[in-house]
């Protein structure tokens, strides 16, 4: 009778853990970006986009839930995409351009990239209509939708998000119209990934004066994510590292927020000479605010047929430190490889030290 009633607790104990992943959350990202290229050393503040791995585009504009075997899809605020205000793009093509991780070549050239690009456009976002511009230097245009990791190296932001969570986004995003809001000051990317933060985690991510002197930057918008994990360590935040394919771009650069990029470039002259003031506050907004770090010295590098790693439901939240080079590749432990284990050992020896 007794090891009738061990066996039917150590099942009840595994139906609850089946349930329990069952109801597991789901994973999401905040995506920063890191600028490149002319308008990258211009405007080195970079871009946001936001990754989450249940939700799937029927159309680059229309959302639904993801079906098994789906990796997700990105959604960002883009500038030039024929009057839309947002496009939802599946992970892989938004990064490298293909469907199949096999295909992501190891170094590109300008060629190769836009030949990617174009093949993908034919196939998949012609929807978004026929004359759609590739952008240029200052506008964007239909070829930052895919082919990202081509010209910069990406930091993803992992955190948890639940189905209902997820729901309401795809509700609010189908019905409201979607049509252009972009203004680089006040309604860029990252306001939007701000926006779709603060219906995750209420009043978490208002618009702050300082740093950055009331715009939202993708550096700020991280370390916000970042402080307000530290104190919720249910977000479950983890860090890792999308790399830039080499050959086809110089590597990018590291995400600067206002005051910084205006203190360390050659914006700093003109502004002391015109305003010393005003230069004084912003080095003074520099030194307090806007020289923190927030990628730790290792992080997980994921490459192309490792990016189901960021559906992995971390355990605990990384602390950030200051980054340098490319980081090595890191061990990131899951709530899969942990929690279920060291529950179902737990429930075994209080059924033992009963019996004892």
């Amino acid at each position: 009778m007794h090891s009738r009633r061990t066996m039917f607790s150590v099942l009840l104990a595994l139906a609850v853990l089946s349930t329990a992943g069952l109801r597991a959350h789901a994973q999401a990202a905040l995506l920063m970006e890191e600028p490149y290229g002319f308008f990258g050393a211009l405007n080195p503040t970079g871009h946001n986009a936001v990754y989450f791995q249940n939700i799937c585009a029927d159309t680059p504009t229309h959302l639904r839930r993801c079906d098994s075997g789906e990796m997700g899809s990105v959604i960002a605020r883009y500038q030039g995409i024929d009057g839309y205000d947002w496009v939802a793009i599946p992970l892989l093509p938004y990064l490298y351009s293909v469907d199949d991780p096999s295909a992501v070549p190891e170094r590109v050239d300008r060629e190769t990239v836009d030949r990617l690009r174009s093949l993908y456009r034919e196939r998949h976002i012609e929807s978004l209509g026929a004359n759609l511009q590739p952008g240029n230097i200052v506008h964007g245009g239909w070829t930052q939708l895919v082919g990202v990791a081509y010209e910069r190296r990406i930091y993803a932001l992992r955190f948890s998000t639940t189905p209902a969570q997820d729901d309401a986004l795809i509700e609010r995003l189908n019905s409201n119209p979607n049509r252009t809001r972009f203004n680089l000051l006040y309604s860029n990317c990252a306001d939007f990934a701000r926006v779709i933060l603060n219906a995750d985690f209420p009043g978490a991510f208002p618009r702050s004066i300082f740093p950055d002197a009331g715009m939202t930057t993708p550096k700020q918008l991280a370390w916000k994510l970042e402080r307000y994990a530290r104190k919720h360590p249910d977000t479950r935040l983890t860090i890792c590292e999308i790399p830039q394919i080499p050959g086809y771009r110089r590597l990018s650069r590291s995400n600067k927020g206002v005051a910084e990029s205006l203190i360390t470039t050659a914006y700093a002259v003109p502004i002391a000479i015109a305003n010393p003031y005003l230069a004084g506050g912003l080095f003074v907004d520099y030194l307090v605010r806007s020289r923190y770090h927030l990628v730790p010295r290792s992080v997980q590098v994921l490459s192309p047929s490792d990016l189901s790693r960021l559906t992995v439901l971390a355990v605990a939240p990384q602390n950030a430190a200051s980054a340098g080079v490319q980081a090595p590749r890191s061990a990131v432990l899951s709530a899969s490889e942990m929690p279920a284990a060291e529950t179902v050992n737990l429930g075994l020896k209080e059924m033992k030290d009963s019996h004892e």
